[in-house]
């Protein structure tokens, strides 16, 4: 479990392609060890689990599904990826609760600077849309953003300075791919009255 405040970034250096799935190298300033082995770590908002670690260099296995469902099925060498390990007992939650279980990508449509924030529009999928709600948190990329607006093809949020330099959102473009967790109370929520209907 999560909260999406992003502290750390790692470069991909190498990308190893299994037949049921494939393995990723994530060169980092994250302050782990052998005796972390097991953990999970909060890639781009993937919750995957560390298997190896060597100078700074972290291994992790991404099965077919995870690929599918995320952005890494496009995923390059020398990519930049937002790093966050799990929450602890006691710790502060600056964010939203984020499981790690992306639902979709979103395709960035335009990006708008306003005096010092940026505007992101983001698409997705229809079925997805259905449970995106103003005002409501968002997990994008592993970020915790609040969603500014509902539009016809998908959602907005605004991204502060502080945000926008912490985080590889700096480096995307129009027409980039993001890994996208709607937050898990809409969704729930969302459920449980479908299911009273």
């Amino acid at each position: 479990m999560f909260n999406g405040i992003i502290f750390n970034k790692g470069l991909i250096t190498k990308i190893s392609k299994r037949h049921k799935g494939i393995n990723i190298f994530i060169k980092s300033d994250l302050k782990l060890s052998n005796k972390d082995l097991g953990v999970s770590v909060s890639c781009d908002g993937v919750c995957l689990t560390l298997i190896s670690i060597k100078n700074k260099i972290m291994e992790f296995y991404l099965s077919n599904e995870t690929v599918k469902r995320s952005k890494f099925r496009y995923l390059k060498k020398n990519d930049l990826i937002n790093l966050e390990l799990p929450l602890k007992y006691g710790q502060k939650i600056s964010g939203h609760i984020c499981q790690g279980h992306v639902d979709t990508t979103g395709k960035i449509l335009s990006i708008k600077k306003i005096d010092k924030s940026y505007i992101f529009d983001f698409q997705i999928k229809s079925k997805e849309k259905k449970n995106v709600i103003e005002k409501a948190s968002i997990c994008i990329n592993g970020i915790s953003l609040t969603i500014s607006k509902v539009t016809k093809k998908g959602f907005q949020i605004w991204v502060i300075p502080h945000t926008f330099n912490l985080t590889n959102l700096s480096k995307l473009k129009k027409g980039n791919l993001v890994n996208i967790e709607i937050d898990i109370l809409s969704k729930y929520i969302k459920n449980f009255f479908h299911e009273k209907k």
